[in-house]
């Protein structure tokens, strides 16, 4: 059993995700850059999101005791996953929840709206600039996509989505003024008037996407780079080369659309002001994803599977 050293908390782990980069990680990918992280090698331990029990606290520790239910998420690194039974978690990484509240419900979030949230900041979005902001979001029917709907819905953005194949009405329930399914032709037929483009669909889109930002955006982030497909492909230095030229040439194009707009690739790391939205989110009962399978440890092959498949509903694992 682990113990909890200064800032950390101890946590009976009731509900942990596999998110969609579980699966391609168990796959090898990232494995290269991720093993400087001491992410990349057995004995490895996947999983970033938790719900859970309070076992124990370590010095320094004030905002939890021990019996609490709480929710949260681990960096990915060398202190291992949140597929486990019970995990070390920085107090800063966690946030206190309801006890009322479903731990499958809260662990099918965290690390989705993190990455969520931080492309949105790459991207030059935030409250304060987001009413009547016009916003393209490019796989919008994922969990990315929802997530950032059901934000920026009630924060007043005039949304567009791109979504899966059958999804479009799912679009247009969650907000957005107009919605496309993904196929060609489809994003060359938007306008370019947008004030910013969220792409959590598909690297090959990134491109056109650019080329629907107007003259004045706010800018452009994506989360479906190249960088860890690169390395592993090219080896570190190679890869980061390729990576760099992409995203010289992907900044260039966002430049000569709008020339003082950003342009993000977004790499997942926690962020507490991010756990602290969810956190209010969630008491407004306005962020959620759908869990479509839970299951115990010794059945994580078929939740792998079901993210693997692209089944609809998050996978859970119930240790």
């Amino acid at each position: 059993m682990p113990r909890p050293g200064r800032g950390e908390v101890l946590v009976r782990v009731l509900a942990s995700s596999v998110n969609p980069i579980d699966a391609k990680r168990a796959a090898g990918y990232g494995q290269r850059l991720l093993a400087l992280k001491g992410a990349g090698h057995f004995p490895l331990v996947l999983g970033n999101d938790l719900a859970g029990q309070v076992l124990a606290v370590g010095a320094g520790v004030s905002q939890f005791t021990a019996g609490q239910q709480v929710f949260g998420l681990l960096a990915t690194g060398r202190a291992g996953g949140a597929h486990a039974t019970h995990v070390l978690v920085p107090q800063q990484q966690l946030i206190l929840a309801d006890q009322h509240a479903p731990p499958s419900t809260l662990a099918a979030l965290p690390y989705s709206f993190v990455t969520m949230w931080l492309a949105l900041r790459g991207a030059g979005l935030s409250l304060s600039n987001a009413r009547q902001a016009r916003v393209l979001i490019n796989g919008a029917s994922g969990g990315l996509g929802r997530l950032a709907m059901q934000l920026l819905t009630p924060w007043g953005s005039r949304l567009t989505t791109v979504c899966g194949r059958g999804q479009r009405q799912l679009g247009i329930e969650m907000g957005a003024e107009y919605a496309i399914e993904r196929g060609p032709g489809r994003i060359e037929s938007l306008p370019s008037d947008f004030d910013a483009v969220l792409n959590f669909g598909s690297w090959e889109d990134d491109a056109l996407l650019s080329s629907r930002l107007g003259p004045k955006a706010l800018g452009q982030a994506t989360t479906v780079h190249p960088l860890l497909g690169h390395i592993d492909r090219l080896g570190l230095l190679a890869g980061a080369w390729a990576s760099r030229k992409d995203w010289r040439a992907a900044r260039a194009r966002v430049s000569a659309r709008a020339p003082g707009a950003r342009y993000a690739w977004t790499v997942f790391k926690p962020d507490r002001e991010a756990m602290e939205a969810l956190a209010t989110g969630l008491r407004q009962r306005r962020i959620g994803l759908p869990v479509g399978i839970a299951l115990p440890l010794d059945q994580a092959v078929e939740a792998f599977a079901h993210v693997s498949a692209g089944r609809p509903g998050r996978a859970m694992l119930l240790p």
